[in-house]
């Protein structure tokens, strides 16, 4: 019965703390953010050396800088594993020096998630294959899938080793008068709330609630490509509108590749930042830098 207690007092603070993770941060000096990596490590490594926030043996050297990479961290590329290890421990280096990583969680972290695994690289069913994932052989789910899927499966299936990890982390956040998303937000979205898409979506990934509504229908925050995909006027007077409700000044968006880089619509006020940084799309690697002064593209 003891050892019961405790583990419903360890499961309960797990709970409590991750639900503590706010989605609204106080402007910094210096914010640095990059679009998707799609399982390149280099274009991960490159993009935070460009930002300043790593040496050359992937340690934090950022001091209180404060990177945000607007997800899609996973598919295409064969070295995922290592791309997320590598997020979490500099997580905790950049805390400790005072900075901050927010690493989002795009539609392909949540199409793992969801079992959808079509974008997978040969080399994404091994990686993961070699990571000494512990699952149940007679877990029924996993058994209707080849043997070789199932390490990765069971690593990011609600509750997960991985997902777990990734439950750490939030769909949007913003920080100062910037809001950073993998695709948008539109209107329905604040009427659902972003916390609660926040809340939802990590307690979703620890295994406590079945997928949130929010991602039920065909323009959710994660796919939504109405602010990086040529916006016309439409667009710009609804994320208008996203933005004064939200008292922000600019979102900063991924999940659409870039053929010019780093792009500005909406009067500079939509940025859209996935620049095909991974080897599946080019390897063009920029990162954009938001200061008092405004916002500049380094490459």
């Amino acid at each position: 019965m003891t050892r019961i207690l405790i583990a419903l007092l360890i499961a309960l603070t797990t709970v409590a703390v991750a639900d503590e993770i706010p989605t609204r941060y106080p402007a910094a000096d210096r914010v640095v953010a990059m679009g998707d990596w799609h399982g390149d490590l280099d274009a991960a490594r490159r993009a935070l050396r460009l930002a300043g926030a790593i040496d050359e043996h992937d340690h934090w050297i950022g001091g209180t800088l404060v990177v945000v990479q607007t997800g899609d961290q996973l598919d295409r590329g064969d070295q995922e594993q290592e791309i997320l290890d590598l997020l979490t421990r500099l997580e905790g280096e950049a805390a400790a020096a005072g900075g901050a990583i927010h690493a989002l969680l795009g539609n392909h972290e949540l199409m793992n998630v969801a079992w959808d695994f079509r974008y997978v690289t040969d080399g994404g069913w091994v990686d993961f294959a070699d990571a000494g994932i512990v699952y149940d052989p007679a877990d029924s789910a996993l058994a209707t899938l080849p043997a070789e899927h199932r390490a990765r499966a069971a690593a990011f299936r609600p509750g997960g080793t991985y997902a777990v990890q990734m439950a750490n982390r939030n769909v949007a956040v913003i920080i100062g008068r910037n809001l950073f998303i993998h695709g948008g937000l539109l209107p329905a979205h604040l009427e659902y709330g972003i916390d609660k898409i926040n809340t939802e979506t990590r307690a979703w990934l620890r295994g406590e609630i079945p997928e949130p509504d929010i991602y039920k229908g065909k323009s959710d925050p994660v796919w939504s490509r109405h602010y990086n995909d040529a916006p016309d006027a439409d667009d710009c007077a609804i994320l208008d509108q996203v933005l004064d409700e939200l008292s922000c000044e600019r979102i900063f968006t991924g999940h659409t590749v870039q053929d010019d880089g780093a792009t500005a619509y909406c009067d500079q006020h939509a940025w859209a930042i996935d620049t095909g940084a991974s080897a599946h799309y080019g390897g063009t690697v920029q990162v954009v830098e938001i200061t008092a002064d405004g916002v500049r593209v380094l490459w």
